[in-house]
């Protein structure tokens, strides 16, 4: 089944889209025209870390998107309560989404999230959500040849309900040099997302299809 836009339907309805601070966070205006534009129907919630707010503003992305920007930070003042009626901010971002994006998705955040550690909003959501998490690492050069770094992929990897893209070539902005280590496009995590999506559709109760 496809949309207006031609573009497949992927199967969710609510997206969580999560940028980190990895430069390619700049990029996320466009990835939310895509949305609005290929995917109309799916309804797109925004949160941003404080460390991607260095390379995207929050008031614009909250223009783009058509509702306020969550940034991932713990605040004194108690909440009064978010879109869904829930105060707790880490509650309403694991009830709210069937699917959460974490993209750009760069090595500090990759070694927390493996690690379980919860110190914000966001990653003490994902580690409390049903819904399904998808991430496109951006490492620096050579990270990816890191046994630490390895191996905190092949953690998310075997994690259940979590789906990890493959980096892509990307030239630095430090050296300019080209080299593994780029997030994958945006609309490829989404595939891979929607195709491990369909494969649990299609074996219910854990039995695979007939």
């Amino acid at each position: 089944m496809e949309d207006d836009a031609g573009v497949p339907d992927p199967g969710f309805r609510r997206i969580l889209l999560a940028g980190t601070g990895a430069l390619g966070v700049a990029f996320l205006p466009f990835w939310i025209n895509w949305f609005r534009n290929a995917l109309p129907a799916v309804e797109l919630r925004v949160v941003l870390t404080r460390s991607a707010c260095r390379f995207v503003s929050a008031g614009a992305v909250s223009a783009l998107g058509g509702r306020e920007v969550f940034v991932d930070e713990w605040v004194d003042a108690p909440r009064t309560g978010g879109e869904s009626g829930l105060a707790a901010p880490h509650v309403e971002l694991a009830r709210w989404p069937d699917l959460v994006l974490v993209h750009p998705a760069t090595q500090h955040f990759v070694a927390r999230y493996a690690l379980g550690i919860a110190d914000t909003p966001l990653l003490l959501a994902l580690h409390a959500t049903d819904a399904l998490v998808g991430l496109a690492p951006s490492l620096p050069p050579a990270a990816e040849r890191n046994p630490v770094v390895q191996e905190h992929l092949r953690t998310l990897r075997a994690r259940p309900g979590v789906v990890v893209a493959p980096t892509v070539p990307a030239a630095s902005a430090a050296t300019g040099d080209v080299a593994d280590g780029g997030a994958a496009p945006l609309t490829e995590l989404l595939a891979l997302c929607a195709d491990r999506h369909g494969e649990h559709r299609r074996e219910p109760d854990g039995e695979g299809a007939t």
